[in-house]
């Protein structure tokens, strides 16, 4: 445990000054009033997506019992993307230039949702169901969902597939001030909800049968954490867009950091090592890149070379 909280405050500190870093580059007090409450805001959505996405991937390889599968197998991303092809190709690229809002946020968290209920109470509606029921009908779905709108895209006008081809990669620069206090209000009230669950995380790590000798309500258990996976994956994919390899890298890097089976441990150094990540990344983007690439573009690059290697390394061991 001490080398643990060594590691989380060199990670805590490497943080801080990589946010320091970004927010007081090229300051002055010409300039101040300007930039500052832009990269303020930006620093906002950035933890705000790093909890989500580290806590609902750490969570999710917990109740999954497996080291490489990310929420994003349950078609998330995929069905928000359905959603704002379907917009662009039924309503025209106008509809969603007026719905960049609270409209098109609330529409997108509230469907994810309902089609991640209604994926959950298949799962636990009956005897004989399994995560991996679970997993095999989100990917199903997620194929679904990638399909219809590949084939609405295709069918596009260019120029309304250009405003669309905004919402496919994940974007910092763009986040609205009320999504981002709305989204805040969501992770209070998910701290709050989850603060008592760490322990219960930490013996569903054994898997479930020993989680439910050791008294765990495993069925409740999954249910619960699994919406709030879903929730949160929710809100960080209509707040700034899908980031599809950065669970995978901040989960298992966390993993191999930490060396504890402690969830609050584990979680709260994937949501340092995504803020850290995104940060950094976003500093290379607009000092090296000059805006000509996006976030997700260098994230998902990084995060499919090292899903390759965990692949490897899975089938060498």
């Amino acid at each position: 445990m001490k080398q643990n909280r060594k590691q989380l405050v060199v990670l805590g500190i490497l943080t801080v000054a990589v946010i320091t870093i970004f927010i007081t580059w090229g300051l002055t007090s010409n300039n101040v009033g300007f930039f500052l409450p832009r990269r303020l805001k930006k620093i906002g959505a950035i933890i705000i997506s790093a909890y989500c996405i580290g806590y609902s991937s750490v969570t999710f390889q917990t109740v999954t019992n497996n080291k490489i599968l990310t929420p994003s197998v349950m078609g998330l991303d995929s069905l928000y993307m359905f959603i704002q092809t379907v917009i662009v190709f039924f309503f025209g690229s106008k509809q969603l230039v007026m719905m960049s809002g609270a409209s098109n946020f609330f529409l997108s968290v509230i469907l994810m949702m309902i089609c991640s209920c209604i994926l959950f109470l298949l799962m636990f509606g009956g005897d004989g169901k399994s995560l991996y029921f679970l997993i095999l009908s989100g990917m199903i779905v997620g194929s679904l969902f990638g399909g219809l709108s590949t084939f609405m895209q295709v069918l596009l006008d260019p120029n309304e597939f250009t405003i669309l081809q905004g919402q496919m990669f994940a974007s910092f620069s763009k986040v609205n001030e009320d999504l981002l206090f709305i989204s805040i209000l969501v992770i209070v009230l998910v701290l709050a909800v989850t603060l008592k669950d760490y322990g219960k995380l930490d013996v569903l790590s054994l898997g479930p049968d020993h989680a439910i000798n050791l008294g765990i309500d495993y069925k409740r258990v999954v249910f619960k954490t699994l919406l709030i996976v879903s929730l949160l994956v929710s809100v960080s994919t209509a707040l700034t867009g899908p980031i599809t390899f950065l669970g995978i890298l901040v989960a298992s890097l966390s993993r191999e950091m930490f060396k504890t089976y402690k969830h609050s441990v584990r979680i709260l150094g994937a949501v340092l090592l995504g803020t850290f990540a995104l940060v950094f990344g976003q500093l290379i983007i607009e000092r090296v890149f000059h805006f000509e690439t996006t976030i997700s573009v260098i994230i998902n690059f990084v995060g499919g070379i090292y899903f390759i290697y965990l692949i490897v390394k899975e089938q060498m061991a």
